[in-house]
């Protein structure tokens, strides 16, 4: 639906996919006036934070500090859900406008601080102009009651997931603002809580712990908060004829999974297979991060897992099907939970560093299949070794991805940055020696949890580590267009990418752990 604005013949014409409603008869009059205008004299813009891959996503001026969503299911999974969320943020500029991220839904109305506000879209922008400017330094309430829409939105991929009893999201990696108004943008995480109000029967569960649940007549309202801050596209809701299984893991950790009701029991074998994955994770790289985990087995067809943070949605029929080896299934499981310390807890400070989150799931996706089902890491790096200069020649080095084609916004999850990625910490552990690989891998999730951080700084903290400066080693890994010599292999070959590689064809969708694995199975 194209954008309405209903004050001017110009602003109609700048439609855009975010559908803008007439504001409530209290806000009408005093807000008429300056749409109008913003419309003929001053166009509202889409603005960015400059991301070398998604350069109109996120926002400058402001940083979240936390978001209330309230979502109201309708009983339906191809009906808006009618919403209300609510940003606090701290200004680190003056603004005379507010730009949030926000393209597939209807805008009701939006208040600054208590007060109505004018507002317009723009691009995939919905520009909110407060009736006073605001000052850098200043804390700001912004409320957007708006609709979500679960349909599919056009040339766009993600946000909602209809399931066959209801939703979920997948929001990586530009797609929470399908969902709702946000600051979609990795580098400004905040602290989340959602309410989500569904018909009795229903169950709902979010990110983090459950913080109430509330039954008013034919409905019943969850409420969940996180206990650390968030990327937007980690966030995820269920709505469902759902079961919640609880156990506890490791130092009495809280786990829930939630699936289908019928599928409790089949799925329960791998469910119970969580705990002991986290203490060997833990073993690895340090205390799990955050106030719970767990596996949402949504009943839809994605062709993807992922790792939401506190709550890794799957496909269930990945762990129903029989096609596929155990080993493979656990494997990608870790894959996932990996992603909780890398990606979730530190997460990429521009999605040019996704090598980071990727590389590292796929490097103890691959650990883990070695230490419990013997497969080994060595015959998988090597693999990757021939193959690497044709992933480089498609999708650009690990650390400087290609941008992502037309039509294709989460065209960079290509090869290049999961085997491809793993691949450089294989050639770093061979390098600099596993015991200081092992502390680096420790100390990185300590140093940076809750936060973001960049390639550079991964860069600095291995030199700091290792006691040698590993700039050079680092800049050919990262970002020479051909794949290095292995460290202790060198008979280790590449192939040619002009035989190998396959011009034209792009990743239609985040190319996640199963995909990749599906196709190794035969190995």
């Amino acid at each position: 639906m194209p954008l309405t604005l209903r004050f001017s013949r110009r602003a109609r014409s700048q439609a855009r996919p975010l559908r803008v409603a007439r504001h409530r008869k209290a806000a009408l009059l005093a807000s008429a006036v300056s749409v109008c205008l913003l419309a003929a004299g001053a166009p509202a813009k889409p603005l960015g934070v400059g991301d070398r891959l998604y350069p109109y996503l996120g926002n400058p001026g402001y940083d979240v500090t936390s978001y209330d969503v309230s979502l109201t299911y309708p009983g339906t999974n191809d009906k808006p859900l009618q919403a209300v969320t609510t940003i606090d943020a701290r200004t680190t500029a003056d603004l005379e406008r507010i730009n949030l991220d926000f393209a597939h839904g209807d805008v009701r109305s939006v208040e600054v601080d208590g007060r109505p506000a004018s507002f317009a879209g723009a691009g995939e922008d919905l520009v909110v102009t407060p009736d006073h400017p605001l000052s850098a330094g200043s804390w700001t309430r912004i409320t957007v009651r708006h609709t979500s829409d679960p349909g599919a939105a056009k040339e766009q991929d993600g946000g909602w997931v209809r399931t066959s009893d209801g939703l979920a999201m997948a929001n990586q990696a530009d797609a929470a603002h399908l969902v709702f108004p946000c600051n979609d943008h990795p580098s400004d995480k905040a602290m989340f809580t959602f309410r989500i109000t569904a018909p009795n029967g229903y169950t709902a569960v979010a990110n983090g712990l459950p913080a109430g649940v509330q039954r008013a007549g034919r409905t019943t309202t969850w409420t969940y908060r996180t206990r650390h801050p968030m990327a937007t596209e980690l966030a995820q809701v269920s709505i469902g004829r759902s079961t919640v299984v609880h156990r506890e893991g490791p130092h009495g950790l809280p786990i829930r999974d939630v699936v289908p009701s019928a599928d409790a029991r089949a799925l329960e074998p791998w469910l119970a297979k969580t705990p002991g994955q986290i203490a060997w994770l833990e073993n690895k790289v340090g205390p799990y991060p955050f106030e719970t985990y767990g596996l949402l087995m949504a009943q839809a067809s994605t062709g993807f897992e992922l790792e939401t943070q506190t709550l890794s949605l799957f496909e269930k029929d990945m762990f129903t099907e029989s096609s596929l080896p155990r080993w493979y299934k656990e494997s990608i499981m870790v894959h996932e939970l990996s992603h909780q310390w890398f990606g979730d807890s530190v997460s990429p400070r521009t999605w040019s560093d996704v090598w980071l989150n990727e590389g590292h799931a796929t490097w103890y996706e691959a650990l883990y299949a070695e230490e419990t089902a013997h497969r080994s890491l060595a015959d998988r790096m090597k693999s990757a070794y021939a193959a690497s200069d044709s992933w480089r020649a498609a999708g650009g080095p690990p650390g400087l991805p290609k941008p992502p084609s037309p039509g294709q916004k989460i065209g960079i999850f290509r090869p290049n940055i999961y085997d491809g990625a793993a691949l450089v910490l294989y050639a770093l552990r061979q390098e600099i020696g596993r015991s200081a690989f092992e502390r680096l891998e420790r100390e990185w999730a300590r140093a940076h949890r809750d936060s973001t951080a960049s390639s550079d700084d991964f860069v600095r903290l291995a030199s700091t580590v290792s006691g040698r400066d590993l700039s050079g080693f680092f800049k050919a890994w990262l970002y020479g267009e051909k794949t290095p010599p292995m460290p202790g292999h060198p008979d280790w070959k590449v192939s040619d990418p002009a035989r190998s590689a396959k011009p034209g064809r792009k990743a239609s969708g985040p190319v996640k752990a199963s995909k990749r694995a599906k196709a190794r199975t035969g190995r």
